[in-house]
């Protein structure tokens, strides 16, 4: 089957909310078939995810409460790219805020796409080792608390459910196979 087998064209498109962060829109499009159809979808500027490794080997994880959701949940640190802003430079500027670490070392390990049915964002995962304490310097309005767990245990939590966090668990499936060796 080739590519135009599947692809959609986009007719017309609307935007119904303009949020702070997200953006809603509506789009007609024209079906591979020839017939039409509304796709809604949702703009995401794009964010960041830290595997952040210590000294120790262990990784550096949050705990923060996620209003969605209304529960605490343990994450890696991550946060949103802001506009005019390169993907590297979030990642640093997310891991000091919200850890009160900086790293000598950085490497992009691959992106992934939470939710493609219904939004464009994509998440940079990087790893950040050679790391330093300097001092937390969180957002007024973010609360959480930083912790250290090692990638053994950080999968026995995927598996028991205790992280559901999907950028959480891409990202120490990355941190899996290149701490093994098995990628690099």
């Amino acid at each position: 089957m080739a590519d135009t087998d599947l692809i959609e064209a986009e007719l017309s498109s609307e935007l119904i909310f303009d949020g702070a962060l997200l953006k809603v829109r509506r789009d007609q499009v024209r079906t591979p078939s020839g017939g039409t159809a509304v796709r809604e979808w949702i703009s995401h500027p794009g964010a960041v995810v830290v595997l952040a490794q210590l000294d120790n080997g262990k990784l550096l994880f949050e705990r923060q409460f996620r209003y969605p959701l209304r529960r605490i949940f343990i994450e890696l640190p991550a946060g949103k790219i802001d506009s005019n802003e390169h993907a590297l430079d979030t990642a640093r500027r997310e891991l000091r805020e919200e850890t009160g670490y900086k790293a000598r070392n950085w490497r992009h390990i691959g992106t992934m796409h939470p939710c493609i049915g219904y939004s464009d964002e994509h998440i940079e995962i990087f790893f950040a080792h050679g790391l330093s304490f300097v001092g937390s310097g969180c957002d007024d309005e973010e609360f959480l608390e930083v912790l250290e767990m090692s990638l053994t245990d950080a999968m026995l939590a995927i598996r028991d459910g205790e992280i559901t966090d999907a950028k959480t668990i891409t990202a120490l499936l990355w941190a899996e196979k290149l701490i093994s060796g098995e990628w690099q």
